[in-house]
């Protein structure tokens, strides 16, 4: 066991637990002033950090079993450990279904040019798609392309978060980090194509279904350098907006005060803080396991050297512990393999949900305001047109066409801001269903992964150990 002790450190740190209780939608109210509304009670899925654990002894390892199959047993029978993306979807005979796979990822050009693409395989039976199979090219390029429509257009949507780009040359093009991301831009598109609105999107079946020379004039046209006018001039009213209200000295803009909405933005900050503090101790955990991998190898290596310099008994004791040694080496890099893949990771991309979840948040923001603004500057055009109707004014017309076109314009504003209300308690339903089957079953691989790499180890050295003692016997020591 001592070997696995020299890494309970890492363990301890990383032994973080989801608490998950019960949730409720979170409402919100289109009032531009505090509201107070009575809702029933309800709790929400809080991340607490546990009491580090102690090193791993036999009681441990039954707790960590225990943990691994509670894990399990959140797990909806539909989700389990990632299977190949060759396999075809299983679906019950004629049931709609929509299955993509992101497969095959390939280095094309050279230097700074130099990308990786994927082969994105989908495989349906809905009669909107061209097809039941459809092989494309895609590179992460069209995957943010993707990522970057569905955001602008599902406004309160937490749209799936894509992976971040290697800001380091020399891992951009790793074995390890281009399963990483292919693994995670599978899981993407995945998000997207069993998500009730997001599925039903155009960009999806665009991407999907386009060829690449076609892909690659769609996304040139739409992210190219320059923006279209509309945008330019949109962005010049933002800035010079912003201006105005500097040097006016304008208030701060009104926010919504709904208390279950500020209930929900506490709980996913913290929700965030807690996710990158156990994902950063997942990251000391994956090292502690190779480092430790490493010095077993290093220390097989030398114990074999000394061993050759020995007797015959003690030369082939001194042998069969080197050759432990690069065994339990190998099981450590792949454990700590295992654990990027399957621990770390998964807690990285919830990360990045969360951060989906917070986009979502400025755009309700930004909706809200916009709705006040509107609505204010509304009454503000009726009362000056019943003031222009009471003295007869030849402006009359003339300002109550401006009434009608802004009364539209506000109601709309108020449609979108109601609509992403709407779409934000369904989602964080969602989210905390996705949440719970999901990192359910990266806990439960975690706990089992440990639990297993214990027992090797400790068998490992219990054979050892015989050996050593018959040598000790026969040698006349104690």
């Amino acid at each position: 066991m001592s070997a696995l002790g020299g890494g309970g450190g890492a363990l301890r740190n990383a032994s973080t637990a989801l608490a998950i209780s019960s949730t409720e939608s979170f409402a919100g109210t289109p009032s531009c002033h505090t509201k107070r509304v009575r809702r029933p009670p309800g709790s929400f899925y809080w991340l607490h950090a546990v009491t580090p654990a102690p090193p791993l002894d036999t009681t441990t390892l039954k707790q960590l079993v225990f943990v691994s199959d509670y894990a399990e047993s959140m797990i909806p029978p539909e989700i389990g450990p990632p299977k190949s993306s060759s396999q075809s979807p299983r679906s019950p005979s004629g049931a709609p279904f929509l299955s993509i796979s992101v497969t095959d990822p390939v280095k094309l050009g050279n230097g700074v040019q130099a990308y990786i693409s994927y082969r994105v395989i989908t495989k349906t039976n809905l009669p909107e798609f061209q097809g039941p199979e459809k092989i494309v090219i895609r590179r992460y390029s069209d995957f943010v392309w993707l990522h970057d429509k569905l955001a602008d257009k599902y406004k309160g949507i937490f749209i799936p978060p894509l992976p971040e780009k290697s800001a380091v040359e020399k891992f951009r093009f790793s074995a390890e980090f281009i399963e990483m991301r292919r693994q995670a831009l599978d899981i993407f598109v995945n998000r997207i194509a069993s998500h009730p609105e997001l599925k039903q999107s155009e960009d999806l079946k665009t991407f999907l279904e386009e060829d690449e020379e076609a892909m690659e004039r769609i996304r040139s046209f739409e992210t190219g350098i320059f923006k279209k006018p509309a945008d330019l001039l949109q962005m010049f009213k933002d800035v010079q907006t912003k201006v105005t209200d500097v040097v006016l000295g304008k208030e701060k803009p009104v926010e919504e005060t709904d208390p279950e909405y500020e209930k929900l933005k506490h709980y996913i900050f913290g929700l965030e803080d807690h996710l990158t503090e156990t994902q950063k101790q997942a990251v000391r955990l994956v090292k502690r396991h190779r480092e430790l991998g490493q010095s077993l190898s290093e220390f097989g290596k030398a114990i074999k050297l000394l061993g050759a310099c020995e007797g015959d008994s003690l030369g082939k004791v001194f042998a069969e512990l080197g050759s432990k040694s690069e065994l339990l080496s190998i099981k450590l890099q792949k454990e700590a393999h295992n654990l990027l893949m399957n621990f770390e990771e998964p807690l990285k991309d919830y990360v990045r949900c969360v951060q989906s979840i917070k986009d979502s948040f400025s755009h309700r923001a930004n909706a809200f305001r916009l709705h006040c603004e509107l609505t204010e500057t509304t009454k503000l055009k009726e009362i000056n047109l019943e003031k222009l109707n009471l003295m007869r004014s030849d402006k009359t017309r003339e300002a109550e066409i401006e009434y009608r076109e802004l009364k539209a314009e506000s109601e709309e504003a108020t449609r979108r801001f109601e609509t992403i209300i709407k779409r934000m308690n369904e989602e964080i339903v969602r989210f905390q269903e996705q949440k719970t089957a999901e990192m359910g079953l990266a806990f439960h691989l975690f706990a089992k992964g440990q639990a297993k790499l214990a027992n090797d180890i400790a068998d490992a050295w219990r054979s050892v150990l015989t050996k050593i003692e018959a040598y000790s016997l026969s040698s006349g020591h104690d």
